[in-house]
Formats: C-alpha cells, structure tokens, sequence
C-alpha cells in the first residue's frame, strides 16, 4: 500500500501511527504519513471519527497539549498498574504548593513563589520539578540580579491529560474545598 486509498484506510494509517508512537503526536507529524498533502481540516475529521469508533472499547483517543494519543480507559487503571507495580511517585506538599503557584501564575520567579508561599523555596524543590519536565526556565524578569522566571510544559499538561492551561480546575475550587476540609 503505497498511497491509503479511501477514508477507512487513511484513518487505519493513523491508528496504527498512533497505537505505536511512545508520545502524543501531533498534527504535523500525522501530515508527513502520507505522500499527498493532506489539510488540517481533513485530519481532524479523520480523528474525529477514529475517536467515535473507539467510543466504548477500551482505549480512547484523547487530545493533549502536544498532540493525540490513545490511552486507556481510566476504568482499568487498577488492573493495568498490576503489569508495573511501580510506586507512584509521591511529592511533598513543598512541591505540589511550588507546582500549583507556578501553574496558575506563570511565569513567575522564585521570590514570587517564596512570597506566596511564606517560606523559602528549597532547591530541590525546583530540580525535581525541572527533571520531572513540568517546569522550565522561560526567560528572565527585567530586573536588578535578572532572576529566572518558570512555567509549566507541555508535558505537565500532558501528564494532566490537558490540552491548555485554561482546562486547570478554577482556584476557586481548592479555596472552597480547603474551608470544607476545616469544618
């Protein structure tokens, strides 16, 4: 099969790209499949109908902040965490506090986070969030010392299963859910 044919054998050729590529693809990189251009348009009404013929199987083709991919069905977490019984990787609420300032105030510095915060921001704290590729240095705010500014990744939305930061719960839901929790 040189050049896919019709409709079904176009989107065979993107179930298959996207079944065995390790990481979401995105739009272009599904474009270089085929010898002929295809347009975006195209592309998105063949994913649109991929999706809905996965609908109830289970797996399902999602889009994420650097393409499309198939996952699993959140319903078969638990028995596909029995194959990698991998401990889930904990953070301390230093980080998960650090990760949060940074996710809904982006970009912002250190100190901005240390004053949020009230305390001073551990290093490590930062490292882990750097090597998990979750955060990372945009730029540099326009002041005295230049400090670093941070933001989140396309891989902390990936990771989230998020196409933008705009899909982040309101800030409001932690205010109320905090109030609830000390009642």
């Amino acid at each position: 099969m040189n050049q896919p044919s019709n409709i079904t054998e176009l989107k065979n050729v993107l179930e298959a790209a996207l079944l065995t590529s390790h990481e979401p693809l995105s739009l272009e990189n599904m474009t270089r499949l085929f010898d002929e251009r295809m347009e975006r348009t195209t592309l998105r009404m063949l994913l649109d109908e991929l999706k809905q013929d996965w609908e109830g199987r289970t797996m399902a083709l999602v889009q994420v902040a650097t393409g499309y991919r198939f996952q699993a069905r959140p319903e078969y977490a638990t028995f596909l965490a029995r194959l990698n019984p991998e401990k889930q990787a904990k953070y301390s609420r230093a980080v998960m506090e650090t990760l949060a300032i940074i996710a809904y105030r982006q970009p912002v510095t250190r100190g901005d986070i240390e004053e949020i915060r009230g305390v001073a921001v551990n290093p490590n704290v930062m490292r882990q969030l750097q090597e998990r590729d979750w955060v990372d240095v945009v730029g540099q705010r326009e002041v005295p010392g230049r400090p670093s500014l941070y933001a989140t990744t396309k891989h902390f939305l990936d990771d989230l299963n998020l196409r933008s930061l705009a899909e982040l719960p309101p800030m409001e839901d932690f205010a109320e859910s905090e109030t609830q929790l000390d009642l």
